[in-house]
Parts: structure tokens; C-alpha cells; sequence
């Protein structure tokens, strides 16, 4: 029959397992904190990359005779494929940009943020979890569709509204884009609508309070820095998109406010450009880097406004 360790025994056992273990632990976390860094250092080093190529490309761009910096923010027309009669001035697709963007967030930004406080203040548990996993769909379907559609069944019925409207129209592009945003911006609404603690709101009713009462006076402002950080990502989103704006809001770049008119955005000129028809390595290729890199300043400066917005109002609840 085997003897059984004694207790001396044991612990002897235990002592020489011991550094094994450690060791083998102490070395699986350092390879996942390995792991780690490299993902996060690879994300940095793409950031870094696409920065590097833009401004190089850029540079390139202002090197051209045709070219000079006091046009590219001084003039008012972009004609960049026309012969010999180049314009290089920014502002017309700047405008075109603002303009689908500011018709999308007219629609999206209310319509999600109502729907947010209906889904975080008035809906039944089986209510919220049928209707929002069904508009999060929305964020699932590409942006081709959506400029289908925008083709297809927005416009036509604007033009049943007006005939002001072309086939090509601000207007038709900014309402689809808006519909494409609008999970953004009810999803993290909703989001942040939710994380506001339960005791403000039975605070609130205790004091005779109605639901509306609370949901706009209280848990709204109590939730503001989410909300603005969802508009903003929304519309950070809506200023960068690209095929419903290339499909459905034309080709002409100009300064204008009318909704019904025919503009083109920074992301539809780079599509245009790409498609094959300028020189790889002629001005017209190069100006479509230098309406990128005016793009993403615009997205960067949106993203430190939502950042500043998130650690200025930021409520932080025991």
C-alpha cells in the first residue's frame, strides 16, 4: 500500500511548483500585454501613415504652377477639368459638404434624440428590445443603397412636392444620409440617456414631477455630454460620407444654400477623380489630396470638439 506525503512533504511539493507556476503566468501576461501593444501601436502607426501620405501629397499638389495657396482658400470656383482654365478653390466643395451635412443633421440629430428618450423613458423592456435592435439595422446597410434609394424614391417625391428639384439634388442626398445616421445618433443617445442614475429620476418625481417633466428637465441635461458627443460623431460621420453623395447630389461644385440645387461634396470629388479619368500624376489627380486633407482637419476638429464637449460636461454619479 503507498504511503501517503507527510505535511513536510507536501509543502516541499508545493514549493518546487510554485516558481513554475508564476513563472508560466508571469510570462502569458507579458505576452498579452505584447499583444496588446502591438494592436494599439499599429493603430497609431496607420493614423501616422495616412497623415504622413496626405501631407507629402499635399505638398505635391501646391508645387504645380497652376496652383498657388492664396487661390486654394481665396477663390470661390473649383473648375479642375476644364482645359486650360484650372480653379482650384476649395470653398465650393467646403459648401456643398456643409450643405448635405447640415440637411442630415436637420433630420437625424431631432428624430434620434426623440427616439432615444422614447426608447430610455417611455417604452416597455419589450418594447426597447424589439424596436432598437430593428433601427440599428439601419447602420448595417451600405451606403450604396441608401443613394439608390435616395435616386429612386426621395427624389421623386420631392419633385412631386416642387419641380424645383432636379434629378441631382442637395436635398435628396442630405434627407438619405440623415436616414443613414440616424442609428448613430439615437443608439448612443439612448446609450447615455440609460446610464443616468435611477435616484435622479425618483428625485424628481418625488417632487411631483411628470415623465416628460423628468425626461426633459432632468435626465436630458443630466445626459448632455453623451448626447452632444452622438450629434457630433453623427455629424462627423455625415461630412465624410461618400457614395450617396456621389450618386445622388450631382457634379457641380458651387456656393449655394438652395437645397434643390445640384452640389458636389469633397468625398464625390475624390471619386470622380479616382475613377480613372485625370492623369495619375497630373494637378487634377493631386488636388483630390489636398480636398482630403482639408477633410480630415475638418473630421479632427469635430472629434477635439466632442472630446472637449465629453470633459467639460462629463457627470460623473457615485
Amino acid at each position: 500500500m503507498t504511503a501517503l506525503p507527510t505535511n513536510s512533504t507536501a509543502r516541499d511539493i508545493t514549493r518546487l511548483g510554485r516558481p513554475k507556476s508564476v513563472s508560466a503566468r508571469v510570462l502569458r501576461e507579458r505576452i498579452i500585454v505584447g499583444t496588446l501593444a502591438v494592436a494599439a501601436s499599429f493603430s497609431i502607426l496607420v493614423t501616422t501613415t495616412i497623415i504622413v501620405v496626405l501631407a507629402r501629397e499635399t505638398w505635391g499638389f501646391f508645387q504645380f504652377d497652376e496652383v498657388s495657396l492664396g487661390e486654394f482658400f481665396g477663390s470661390t470656383e473649383w473648375n479642375p477639368l476644364l482645359g486650360a482654365e484650372k480653379h482650384f478653390g476649395i470653398w465650393p466643395l467646403i459648401s456643398g459638404t456643409l450643405l448635405v451635412t447640415a440637411i442630415a443633421a436637420s433630420f437625424a440629430l431631432p428624430i434620434g434624440l426623440i427616439s432615444a428618450v422614447y426608447l430610455s423613458e417611455y417604452a416597455s423592456p419589450k418594447v426597447r428590445a424589439t424596436l432598437k435592435p430593428s433601427l440599428e439595422i439601419l447602420a448595417g446597410v451600405p451606403t450604396v443603397v441608401y443613394g439608390f434609394f435616395a435616386l429612386t424614391v426621395i427624389t421623386p417625391l420631392l419633385q412631386k412636392i416642387s419641380p424645383a428639384f432636379g434629378n441631382y439634388n442637395a436635398m435628396s442626398a442630405g434627407l438619405a444620409t440623415g436616414i443613414m445616421i440616424l442609428p448613430i445618433v439615437c443608439s448612443m443617445s439612448e446609450d447615455a440617456l440609460r446610464a443616468v442614475p435611477r435616484s435622479l429620476r425618483d428625485g424628481a418625481f418625488a417632487l411631483g414631477g411628470t415623465r416628460f417633466d423628468v425626461s426633459v428637465k432632468v435626465v436630458v441635461p443630466a445626459a448632455l455630454s453623451g448626447i452632444v458627443a452622438a450629434f457630433l460623431l453623427a455629424i462627423s460621420r455625415a461630412v465624410g460620407e461618400t457614395m450617396i453623395v456621389a450618386l445622388a447630389a450631382g457634379g457641380i461644385a458651387q456656393i449655394t444654400a438652395n437645397p434643390s440645387a445640384e452640389v458636389q461634396t469633397m468625398t464625390a470629388y475624390m471619386v470622380q477623380i479616382f475613377l480613372g479619368d485625370a492623369p495619375a500624376f497630373g494637378v487634377e489627380y493631386k488636388s483630390s489630396y489636398a480636398v482630403a486633407s482639408m477633410l480630415f482637419v475638418m473630421t479632427f476638429v469635430l472629434t477635439m470638439i466632442g472630446q472637449y464637449i465629453l470633459r467639460r460636461f462629463r457627470e460623473e454619479y457615485d
